[in-house]
């Protein structure tokens, strides 16, 4: 069994984007809780942001603390502030062609500019994850890459999901189920907790069509698969087990731990498929390999 975390990420910052009209200072940008997330998923081994840095002088030290490169795009009468989005453009697809093992891209931008290349990369198979704030973000970059995380702003601290980070009304009601919002301020108001409605179809078709037992990562790499953007967070659910659980109050899943390890999810008048003892079978073959197993409390 291949270890899901063992990727291989390139990281392209359009830094101006990510601190014009978001809410952060070019002084308190703090790029640590993002990596923080990307290093959950693999090994971050190409870093660059890119701007004019004569205006972003104060930036610089943060982001050289973390390993970044950090590409100067002059302005340019011809360009403007497109300069910065063509060379970052034109160094990711020259990188997803020259570096085959690199399997992960993440833009980190908010806009929708970066929508082609997101599609020309996951064409050629690469996956790809964004970043940007919330209420600064075009739905249209948001829906074209394979998972969407969010900085923090100002009031959130480090590594908090960030005050303000409000979702967009119209994105909400599109989407249903309910969704909470956080409010702003220097604190984060903890949401309702309320299953939204995507991810309850997404595991009434899952179980509707397996074959056995799931796992519950399965099931929530499917949902970020519709939304990339999900986070159980966001409707007021520490971690996706404890979701899962309330799924279960619902009466629409069933979770049967094996042998004190791994969670399974089943349907609740147990389904077709093979039974808890070949499950545990299965379980058994990939005993030396559990650590690649993710953890259902995520």
């Amino acid at each position: 069994m291949a270890n899901p975390n063992d990727h291989r990420l390139a990281l392209f910052i359009d830094f101006e984007n990510l601190v014009t009209n978001t809410g952060i200072s070019p002084s308190a940008f703090d790029l640590q809780p993002s990596l923080d997330r990307l290093l959950e998923r693999g090994k971050v081994i190409f870093r660059r942001a890119y701007a004019d840095w004569s205006r972003f002088r104060e930036a610089k030290a943060g982001l050289h603390a973390l390993g970044v490169e950090l590409v100067d795009v002059p302005p340019s009468t011809s360009a403007g502030k497109n300069a910065a989005d063509m060379r970052l453009v034109i160094d990711a697809l020259e990188l997803n062609y020259a570096r085959q093992h690199i399997d992960t891209f993440v833009i980190a931008s908010g806009d929708s500019d970066f929508v082609p290349l997101a599609n020309k990369l996951r064409e050629n198979d690469r996956r790809v994850i964004g970043i940007a704030v919330k209420d600064s973000t075009s739905p249209y970059f948001v829906r074209a890459c394979d998972e969407f995380l969010y900085l923090p702003v100002s009031g959130g601290g480090r590594g908090g999901r960030g005050g303000g980070q409000e979702k967009d009304k119209a994105t909400q009601r599109a989407r249903g189920g309910g969704q909470a919002e956080r409010s702003g301020g220097g604190k984060d108001k903890k949401p309702a907790a309320v299953v939204p409605g995507f991810a309850r179809d997404v595991v009434k078709s899952l179980l509707s069509r397996a074959t056995g037992p799931l796992n519950p990562s399965l099931i929530k790499e499917t949902i970020v698969r519709k939304e990339p953007d999900f986070d159980e967070r966001d409707h007021g659910f520490s971690t996706f087990s404890r979701l899962l659980e309330a799924l279960e109050k619902e009466g629409l899943l069933k979770l049967q731990q094996l042998k004190g390890r791994q969670w399974y999810v089943l349907p609740v008048d147990g389904g077709p498929g093979p039974a808890p003892a070949a499950a545990e079978e299965e379980l058994d073959a990939d005993v030396e390999e559990e650590e690649s197993i993710p953890d259902p409390e995520l």
